[in-house]
């Protein structure tokens, strides 16, 4: 056993080739380095070693310098407030461990605290420390006032405006992924880059105090180094006062040179990052583009120069030569201005205003949402209940449950509208609209009574029933007692549905059906060639796919619907019988969605009185019949229609009515006008397996 032991830790002891496997990731090395800087503040290190973290902190100012100048746009450098943060940790670090080294070993010279810091100082002081002093503090202010606060400005009111701004932007990204002009793939992209550019700016605002406060850190550093250092070389160590002050003088400036410099190249870094959020391209390609562009600005720099150059005691050189370079450039722009404008005109000729085709203001939208303005958060949900959500998974459902394509949805705002109204419209006409409570949620009572619950009782736009808009905060409550909860969004998502579902036969257009026709699959190819056009022509199709789903039966068997239209063609012509077949085609179909919840149909038959009334009321040839009932009859049939029903309701049962075939179609198209989610089936439709439930008769 204990060899046993010993061959398993032997086994788990890390080979050379693990370690160096961790220490290569990115985010281990990470972590040693935080933790080095940690390390920093609390354990004193040797002057080499404080030399080389000086080289590797100037080093990397220059290197995020340059990095924020050369990139194109501002999103490519996202990880730029972290490395704000790191950096400036350890200039902190790198302070505290040059504070010990200063306060330490200065008695012993300005080469105490390292040689980096020692050559700093005695550049800068040039032999008088008061003027080190002087350069220093004009170095800290020109860090801590211009630079560092400008950038943080400019972060501040981009975070803000990219906030402000990420409704509308969020908005025309579903605008155009609803109408077709970009894919899934494109929007999820764009929703990316628009949730970094808000992410950004935001850390950006935030991480520009980490600069602020790094500036006025350097200065109480500066500040104790100095005195500190005077007192302890003074009285600890003898040396005298002048001598200290010198001494502790030029290693303290080259201290805060050392720090300060990187501090400020990295705030340039900062304010060439947020500053350059409108440019495209590199900083300096962009830049140089867009001063040198205008030949008479050229022209003035020009002439304004030359005029200097001959004031008298002013140096003529270097203004004469600015005049010339600038006259130079301001004639070669103006060139390169007028050839591609000679080219153009004798290309095209005299230019005129180009009008916009007539043709383009003649497209209408099939399905459009306008929405007030206090509704365009529905469009960016941030609890994952946006409404292009929604009606991208509406349109999955109807093609799943009618075989019906939607048409893509336009979402546009409408300020003519009320702040939290919304309007519905098919082919530009309005078809429904109402207003939803942002912030709120609709409760209604299953049974159909008013809710007892404090808020707004109004009626629900897709159906009419009693409905409260009330606070969220009343959520657990309605639950409590039963009550059906529904977010602003499902709201119009509902309304939609059942907008839509009354006019797919509208929507349904020819190059829809030909879309339909062409994406059956392989093997019905051949039933579509035998059929188009030598039997029936497509557009007999689309009338016949219309007259289906006018009454919300599903077209989603596309084959079996053309078999019946094939078996039937050649024999009729109207299109009342060519419904009537298929609808016999479909009749598993149609008997399996209208079952009730015990698998059973309920039927409400028609007595054999009403039946010979409707026959014998049938007027016309053969092909074109019409309905000629006697106004008296009609409206006592109506009668008796509402009332059986409305029993059968009471009941619980969701009935349809049985009619004969030839029958059929005339009363379905009496009973539409009244009740018009009434089914109406002839014994045709009726599956031989189908499971009858007789729940009245008319």
């Amino acid at each position: 056993m204990a060899q046993l032991d010993l061959n398993a830790r032997t086994s788990a002891a890390p080979t050379a080739k693990e370690v160096w496997g961790w220490l290569s990731r990115g985010d281990v090395i990470m972590a040693v380095g935080v933790v080095g800087i940690i390390v920093l503040l609390i354990i004193p290190v040797p002057p080499v070693l404080l030399d080389l973290l000086l080289a590797i902190s100037i080093s990397t100012s220059v290197l995020i310098l340059m990095t924020a100048i050369l990139l194109k746009r501002p999103l490519d450098f996202t990880s730029f407030p972290t490395v704000l943060l790191v950096a400036t940790l350890y200039r902190l670090a790198l302070n505290v461990a040059s504070t010990r080294l200063i306060l330490a070993h200065g008695h012993e010279g300005v080469h105490g605290a390292g040689q980096v810091i020692a050559s700093f100082g005695a550049m800068m002081m040039q032999g008088n420390f008061i003027i080190g002093v002087i350069v220093f503090a004009i170095l800290v202010l020109v860090n801590f006032i211009v630079i560092t606060k400008g950038s943080g400005r400019i972060a501040e009111v981009a975070a803000r405006f990219t906030l402000d701004a990420m409704p509308g932007k969020q908005m025309a990204i579903d605008a155009d992924l609803s109408a077709g002009l970009i894919d899934e793939s494109v929007a999820k992209k764009r929703r990316k880059e628009l949730e970094q550019e808000s992410t950004f700016f935001g850390a950006m605002d935030g991480a520009s105090k980490f600069v602020r406060g790094d500036a006025v850190a350097g200065l109480a550093i500066t500040f104790i180094n100095v005195i500190g250092g005077i007192l302890i070389g003074v009285f600890q160590h003898g040396i005298p006062i002048g001598q200290a002050a010198s001494t502790y003088t030029i290693m303290t400036i080259g201290d805060g040179l050392v720090s300060q410099i990187p501090a400020l190249i990295i705030s340039l870094a900062a304010g060439f990052l947020v500053s350059k959020a409108g440019v495209e391209g590199a900083a300096d390609i962009a830049l140089v583009t867009q001063l040198s562009m205008n030949p008479v600005s050229l022209g003035m720099v020009s002439a304004a120069a030359g005029v200097i150059a001959l004031v008298p005691g002013m140096p003529i050189l270097p203004f004469a030569a600015i005049s010339i370079g600038s006259g130079l450039l301001s004639w070669r722009r103006s060139q390169d201005t007028i050839e591609p404008e000679r080219e153009e005109g004798v290309a095209a000729g005299p230019i005129e205003d180009e009008e916009e085709p007539i043709s383009r203001s003649l497209a209408i939208d099939d399905v459009k949402i306008e929405l007030g303005y206090g509704l365009l958060n529905l469009i960016n949900d941030l609890e994952g209940r946006r409404l292009t959500d929604q009606i991208r998974a509406l349109r999955r459902t109807l093609a799943s449950e009618f075989g019906f394509v939607m048409p893509s949805v336009r979402i546009l705002d409408n300020m003519r509208l009320p702040n939290q109204g919304y309007s519905i419209r098919i082919k530009e006409m309005e078809a429904g609209g109402g207003e939803v409570r942002i912030g709120a949620l609709m409760v209604m009572d299953p049974r159909g009574n008013q809710v007892d619950l404090p808020g707004e009782h109004v009626l629900e736009p897709a159906f009419g029933l009693p409905a409260t808009w009330v606070d969220d905060a009343l959520r657990e409550e309605a639950t409590f007692r039963g009550y059906t909860i529904v977010d602003p969004a499902t709201v119009l998502t509902t309304h939609l549905t059942e907008i839509l579902k009354d006019n797919m036969p509208d929507l349904l257009s020819y190059s829809e059906v030909q879309k339909l026709l062409k994406d059956l699959p392989g093997e019905q190819k051949k039933l579509v060639e035998d059929l188009i056009p030598s039997v029936v022509s497509a557009t007999t199709v689309q009338r016949v796919l219309q007259a289906l789903l006018k009454e919300r039966v599903s077209i989603r068997d596309l084959p079996t619907i053309l078999e019946g239209i094939g078996e039937a063609a050649p024999h009729n012509s109207s299109v009342v019988l060519l419904v009537e077949q298929v609808r016999a085609r479909l009749a598993k179909q149609l008997c399996w969605q209208h079952k009730g919840d015990d698998g059973a149909l309920p039927i409400i038959t028609l007595s054999p009185e009403w039946e010979h009334a409707f026959a014998d009321a049938l007027v016309g040839p053969a092909d074109d019949k019409q309905l000629a009932l006697a106004p008296s009859k009609l409206q006592e049939f109506i009668r008796l229609v509402r009332e059986t029903f409305e029993r059968a309701a009471l009941n619980g049962d969701a009935a349809v009515l049985l009619t004969g075939p030839t029958i059929r179609p005339y009363v379905r198209s009496i009973i539409e006008r009244f009740r018009g989610q009434t089914v109406v089936l002839s014994q045709n439709e009726v599956h031989h397996r189908a499971r009858l439930k007789s729940v009245g008769q008319i």
